[in-house]
């Protein structure tokens, strides 16, 4: 619940009600409410415009979450799956795009106009496993690329991950993280 509220708005909102009391505290001749008013909700106002233009939103599911995944996910996630879905399924800010660190270390972004979007992720089952898909736009990053960095993808994102990278059609990829479950 709080993951899905926006740091920006709250600025906003509070910084222009602290601003607002402290310009009618001002013309009321109020000096104490009018010095709190502007010393608090200008900075707060001000955080807020900024946070609201660095800020980037939640990933969307491309399709629900069924119960029976759900309970899969609880028994078999990885800790590393599950920070990655809370990461990118909340509001961000300072960052370009979603996973522009993690992009960048695998070395799938080499400029930042070939660097793919993340664009939504699912939750299925493969073969009995939880799987999380990630689901990227990659115009300007052909798949080969992709799938030679597959080794390096499964260290970055492991252990416990197997990962499988498919071209859903010509500017569309899909990373999909796999838990190798224990025997």
């Amino acid at each position: 619940m709080l993951r899905k509220i926006r740091l920006s708005y709250f600025g906003l909102i509070l910084g222009s009600i602290l601003t607002v009391i402290g310009i009618i505290g001002y013309a009321q001749g109020n000096a104490t409410v009018n010095l709190a008013g502007f010393f608090y909700g200008l900075p707060l106002l001000l955080g807020g415009l900024a946070l609201k233009a660095s800020e980037i939103k939640p990933i969307p599911f491309s399709q629900p979450t069924s119960p029976e995944i759900l309970q899969l996910r609880q028994q078999q996630a990885t800790v590393t799956q599950t920070k990655l879905r809370n990461d990118v399924t909340r509001y961000r800010y300072g960052q370009e795009v979603h996973l522009d660190e993690a992009l960048e270390k695998l070395g799938l972004s080499p400029t930042d106009e070939e660097r793919p979007t993340l664009v939504a992720i699912r939750e299925t089952a493969v073969d009995s496993a939880y799987c999380f898909t990630l689901e990227f736009e990659s115009p300007l990053l052909p798949l080969e690329k992709w799938l030679a960095k597959q080794e390096k993808i499964e260290r970055y994102f492991g252990p416990g991950i197997r990962a499988e990278i498919k071209q859903v059609d010509e500017e569309k990829i899909d990373l999909s993280l796999i838990t190798i479950p224990n025997p």
